[in-house]
């Protein structure tokens, strides 16, 4: 059943932007109209927030997570959609809480606004904004992270609003127009690659491809779960794609069509005709490339390096298509400032719309700066990991225990 509460401007429309009313939609097939407009060339979104990408994790993971939509549609005067926030409403520190859709499966979330707007939004749009919000009461706090400060050319708009540093760092690679590959890629590092590459080549059926057929999806996704959870075990990590709903949703979004041709996520592989011996799989927008997954294989293959020849693989198809950046996700991993050696600023928000709220907001802005304190300081992080490996073996202890009292 369609759910929606419309607050209409009772004073003056916003300054600026002509916004007229603020909308919430707790309805996906409602709100994909009005969501389809904002995703047009026209405007300015990121590729975390197509439609295809959230619709495919709200039906397999936020639904299963108890996580109840909460998309909020700005308008004009004319009834023109201006701005869409994609959140999904759960509870936490006794409130309810509005927080982007796609959980830690999106690198970067931001509104999806149209250009116009997004390019001369002042303070007080952003506070007519949330006047509807309060006006609405169905949430005390939004918690909006992983903001990029621009996308594209265009400044984000609600880093207007009090923000902090995001948790994490996200390493990127600019790649200007017409950059010569040694500006990407150091001449001595391809080189290194290329002589690895030199063993792989050598394999009958050696290709890079980039999945195009449902068929090719399939199979690549098929090796990915099997391989991926025996990788994260080696790293003694969890494995999140085992959690529910996970691999249906992104088998759902990598399977899904966009009007371009192109799928919500892309999968990108190095293969042979014996075997598949990497994979990454991300997003794209004809700008920028944002990697969300990948795996290597566990063949002898493995030791020359597949995952580090494909990334070069991948940054040469994207250079030479015109795209301005690339990242490799969130997180300062080793391999990853072998490419990227910037960084994308990225923020988080928590505003209280209640006075329920404010408690709670405070909260998670105290623990994600901790967190972000303990993230960028060696000495902490390294005692964080030291008391994780602890508490993560006496876990395992437990549980032995359990399985003999069985």
């Amino acid at each position: 059943m369609t759910m929606a509460a419309v607050i209409e401007n009772r004073t003056a429309q916003s300054p600026l932007s002509g916004l007229a009313q603020v909308e919430i939609v707790s309805d996906l097939a409602a709100a994909e109209p009005a969501w389809r407009i904002l995703e047009a060339p026209d405007h300015i979104s990121t590729p975390y927030q197509r439609f295809d990408l959230l619709a495919a994790w709200q039906h397999e993971v936020g639904a299963r997570e108890q996580a109840t939509p909460f998309i909020v549609i700005a308008r004009d005067a004319k009834q023109q959609p201006l701005l869409l926030l994609p959140l999904a409403l759960t509870h936490a520190f006794g409130a309810r809480v509005a927080s982007f859709m796609g959980g830690k499966h999106t690198t970067f979330n931001m509104p999806l606004m149209h250009r116009a707007f997004a390019a001369r939004a002042s303070v007080g749009d952003l506070e007519f904004l949330l006047a509807g919000l309060r006006d609405h009461g169905g949430v005390d706090v939004l918690a909006l992270t992983q903001q990029p400060l621009r996308w594209s050319t265009i400044a984000n708009p609600l880093a207007q609003w009090p923000r902090q540093p995001s948790v994490n760092d996200c390493p990127v690679l600019l790649m200007p127009p017409g950059a010569a590959s040694t500006a990407l890629l150091s001449n001595s590092f391809r080189k290194r690659l290329k002589s690895k590459e030199k063993k792989l080549q050598a394999l009958p059926g050696y290709r890079y491809m980039i999945a195009s057929s449902d068929a090719e999806i399939a199979e690549l996704l098929d090796w990915f779960f099997r391989i991926k959870p025996i990788r994260m075990a080696e790293q003694k990590l969890p494995n999140v794609f085992a959690e529910p709903g996970i691999e249906a949703f992104v088998r759902a979004a990598c399977l899904a069509k966009l009007s371009c041709g192109h799928r919500a996520i892309e999968i990108h592989a190095l293969r042979c005709d014996d075997e598949i011996i990497a994979l990454f799989a991300g997003v794209a927008d004809g700008e920028r490339f944002s990697m969300m997954f990948n795996t290597y294989t566990l063949s002898e293959n493995a030791r020359w390096s597949p995952g580090l020849i494909l990334m070069r693989s991948i940054i040469d198809h994207y250079a030479q298509s015109g795209f301005r950046a690339l990242d490799l996700g969130i997180g300062s991993d080793d391999y990853k400032r072998m490419f990227c050696k910037d960084d994308e600023p990225i923020f988080d928000s928590y505003l209280s719309l209640t006075a329920r709220g404010l408690v709670a907001a405070r909260t998670m802005a105290a623990l994600g700066r901790a967190k972000h304190a303990v993230k960028h300081s060696p000495a902490l992080f390294r005692l964080a990991q030291r008391v994780r490996g602890a508490l993560q073996s006496g876990g395992s202890a437990a549980r032995a225990e359990e399985r003999a009292d069985d």
